[in-house]
């Protein structure tokens, strides 16, 4: 079954219509990585504690579902959409805004992730299982002030980590096998299927700064300062994804999200595990 589900995860990254550029040519996204993790993994119990306490695990996600609640969740299935080197080459030339391409990979590919999460929930219900998407369910809140910063209810980046799928950064993204540049989701089920391992010593090991204090390239590629040799200023941050990005180049791309990925692009972690 595991085989199967990262089958259909594969096609419908691969043949979805969702996934293309508005000229209907080019994907977002690449081939995805999918990882699984046992809804029981403690981590998502140390969650609450390393992201704060109103971060649910998944059982708690589960008795708070409007309908047909209660059930025991198995398995969170997790993948990663990697964005592809023509887009990542587009956002290397910037460095203030993000590039077009990067722009609507965010807006466009992003509600297409979304079309994925959906299909994988109705995928599992239709060969008898339950399933719900952590980032549609009703109880889903972000929080703009907590002792780490901006933080939602569920962390698809803490998810991708206990999936075996990559480790955090400096700018706090995840690096996984195929890079820094990409989107995340993933899908709580009631079918019990073997976790992924978790091929690395700690949660920080493929970011080169943390391993050996080599790199910090991120840092330099930051158009507003929100990243030092401490971390990542989440409000700075926002404040120009969020606001000042959208403000000057929403209207001319297109979109209404923007995102900035100056950051995952031009950097050695950018397409790879440095």
């Amino acid at each position: 079954m595991r085989e199967l589900i990262c089958g259909e995860i594969r096609r419908f990254v691969r043949d979805d219509a969702g996934n293309r550029f508005p000229d209907g040519q080019a994907p977002y996204f690449d081939e995805p990585l999918v990882g699984f993790t046992a809804a029981a993994d403690p981590l998502f119990t140390e969650y609450k504690t390393v992201i704060g306490d109103f971060h649910f695990t998944p059982a708690e996600l589960a008795e708070r579902l409007p309908e047909d609640g209660g059930w025991e969740p198995k398995t969170v299935i997790t993948w990663v959409l990697p964005i592809t080197a023509a887009t990542r080459e587009t956002n290397r030339r910037e460095e203030r805004f993000p590039s077009r391409a990067w722009a609507q990979t965010r807006n466009f590919g992003e509600a297409f992730n979304g079309a994925l999460r959906r299909h994988l929930v109705a995928f599992l219900t239709a060969r008898g299982h339950r399933a719900f998407a952590p980032q549609f369910h009703p109880a889903w809140k972000e929080y703009a002030d907590t002792p780490v910063g901006v933080a939602s209810s569920w962390s698809e980046r803490h998810a991708a980590y206990a999936a075996g799928l990559g480790t955090f950064s400096l700018n706090d993204a995840v690096i996984t096998p195929r890079g820094i540049a990409h989107r995340l989701g993933s899908v709580v089920t009631d079918l019990e299927l073997e976790p992924s391992a978790r091929p690395y010593p700690n949660h920080t090991h493929n970011c080169l700064y943390y391993r050996n204090g080599t790199c910090g390239a991120c840092i330099t590629r930051c158009p507003v300062g929100a990243l030092n040799k401490d971390g990542h200023d989440k409000n700075i941050c926002g404040q120009h994804v969020y606001g000042t990005a959208p403000e000057a180049v929403a209207k001319e791309y297109g979109v209404t999200a923007t995102g900035c990925g100056l950051c995952q692009t031009k950097v050695p972690c950018e397409s790879r595990i440095p």
